[in-house]
């Protein structure tokens, strides 16, 4: 069995503000490495037999996740720093058997979730796929559907889960990690009942039949809008070719590949930094 994990921050336990997921600090690291490490041990005290597991290192610039987990587990790679196609999903494609999603969060604009963003935080206001708000984990979830491959486990924070419960259909498996007080605060579940919630669950995730797992798709043609948080930023993301403007800070896209609108939405938010940074 092939498994592909992508990797986030903000869905990890211990973790509330934006300094505490600045892998620059030794401390973030060590939260990231701890969690990934419980969920390989699941994966591998499991009876299926792994044989292989690809991680993307999914947050910031891809470049969070110490290299030193290849060494502590046989047949892991790792997908790692910034500017590639599929960012957060980079490396998948139709051989591998299932995916896993890990520190992930909620949507922006959801009510006491951590650090609440789609994508980008300074840049996005907004997301929206045929007609329907997203959050990373569907946008991400839909590009793995496109490949014919299915979610299996998700652990992030409890608003994540109930979004995710209001559109997946399937059998999958979520571990919450937090519960939001608001957008920067959260009750921590303590670490040891969390990492033996998440091996367990990384051990029974791959146990379920791969047909009765989640495909969410979205039918073609697949239209993009996304909301920008500053007009300037949308002067410049409609400047790529096919994009249509809205109104003053929403694009319009559509495709019926995808993996090109999915592309596009990193497309943006990479033309929106520059007129962030040139302002700064």
């Amino acid at each position: 069995m092939k498994i592909y994990i992508s990797v986030d921050m903000e869905g990890l336990a211990g973790i509330a503000t934006w300094g505490e997921v600045d892998t620059s600090k030794k401390e973030a690291s060590e939260v990231l490495h701890e969690h990934l490490r419980a969920l390989l041990e699941g994966l591998f005290s499991s009876e299926v037999e792994i044989e292989h597991v690809l991680i993307c290192d999914a947050h910031g610039s891809g470049t969070a996740i110490p290299y030193r987990i290849c060494e502590e587990f046989d047949n892991v790679s790792l997908v790692h720093g910034p500017i590639r196609k599929d960012y957060m999903m980079s490396g998948l494609d139709a051989t591998f058997d299932r995916v896993i999603f890990l520190g992930y969060h909620a949507g922006i604009g959801t009510k006491n979730a951590i650090m609440d963003h789609t994508y980008s935080s300074s840049l996005i206001h907004n997301v929206w796929i045929n007609g329907k708000r997203m959050n990373e984990a569907l946008i991400n979830t839909a590009f793995a559907a496109h490949h014919n491959v299915p979610v299996c486990l998700v652990v992030g924070d409890g608003a994540l889960g109930e979004e995710l419960k209001r559109e997946f259909r399937g059998k999958w498996l979520f571990v919450d990690t937090k519960m939001g007080l608001g957008r920067y605060a959260a009750i921590m579940k303590p670490k040891k009942r969390l990492f033996e919630e998440m091996k367990r669950a990384a051990a029974e995730a791959v146990k379920i039949p791969r047909n009765e797992l989640v495909l969410y798709k979205f039918d073609a043609p697949v239209e993009l809008k996304v909301e920008m948080k500053d007009t300037v930023y949308a002067d410049l993301a409609e400047l790529i070719p096919g994009i249509e403007r809205i109104d003053g800070r929403t694009v319009r896209f559509v495709h019926n590949d995808y993996s090109v609108v999915f592309n596009t939405i990193m497309a943006i938010v990479y033309v929106a930094m520059a007129a962030r940074d040139w302002r700064s």
